[in-house]
């Protein structure tokens, strides 16, 4: 009864964001005004139910591994989703956010900045997958269309016989300073402007604040070095081009 009496508020208070959202939007006659409300009632469904599914599996290993597979896999999948779908860009997102992944979370544990446990283990790596989405597909998206809008530009160095990576490489390396942007900004105002839910969630689960700053520091360190290694793969298998793309949707 008492988990009933805390909840109720709480969906209350998430309905009534939700449709400030919407209304904001609507005013705005803003496309897709209801995506919030749709992602917010998706991510509340999807809390719900990775909850009870960690609950069963935090002790296990192999099952923390099965879990952190299917959030890459999803991952891949929205990220490719926003970029448009076909083999190339299934290849170029999942690779590139598994290098990401990879070399923050072995450069963590191997380093012994962390102790490799199922628990830091399954935090760190879905904070890592979660990020290197975003940052995957803030790259892709900001370098087709890049590409799109200053085609000339592409063109005039394809003509020149520039091979077509080189043709985007200023473009590739501005996509990849953008998509960074809001990870880097994060970073430099945690402690002043940000107080990061990793951070926050630590200390309530009865951790120090010293730990908890060591163990954030650490998530931010991982996001930025996972984030710049997808963002760079990306951009080399997006600045390939030889025909002008179409803008994302």
């Amino acid at each position: 009864m008492a988990i009933l009496a805390d909840l109720v508020p709480s969906l209350l208070g998430v309905a009534v964001l939700a449709a400030v959202a919407t209304a904001v939007l609507a005013v705005f006659r803003v496309p897709h005004r209801w995506a919030p409300a749709a992602a917010i009632a998706r991510g509340a469904v999807q809390l719900a139910v990775i909850s009870v599914i960690l609950t069963g599996i935090i002790g296990s290993p192999v099952l923390i591994a099965a879990a952190l597979l299917v959030m890459f896999t999803v991952a891949s999948a929205v990220a490719t989703a926003r970029v448009g779908w076909s083999g190339r860009h299934v290849a170029a997102m999942s690779t590139s956010i598994a290098a990401g992944v990879l070399v923050a979370a072995v450069t963590v544990f191997a380093s012994g900045a962390l102790a490799l446990t199922s628990r830091y283990a399954l935090a760190i790596g879905a904070i890592i997958i979660g990020n290197a989405m975003s940052i995957a597909t803030l790259t892709g998206r900001n370098l087709t269309t890049s590409v799109h809008d200053h085609w000339d530009h592409v063109e005039g160095w394809l003509a020149l016989g520039a091979p077509p990576r080189r043709s985007t490489l200023d473009l590739a390396r501005r996509a990849v300073r953008d998509a960074l942007v809001p990870s880097v900004d994060q970073t430099k105002t945690t402690g002043l402007v940000v107080l990061p839910g990793a951070f926050v969630g630590a200390i309530f689960g009865g951790i120090s604040p010293l730990e908890a700053g060591r163990f954030q520091i650490v998530v931010l360190a991982s996001i930025l070095a996972a984030g710049s290694v997808t963002a760079v793969m990306v951009a080399l298998w997006f600045g390939a081009v030889t025909t002008k793309p179409g803008p994302p949707s």
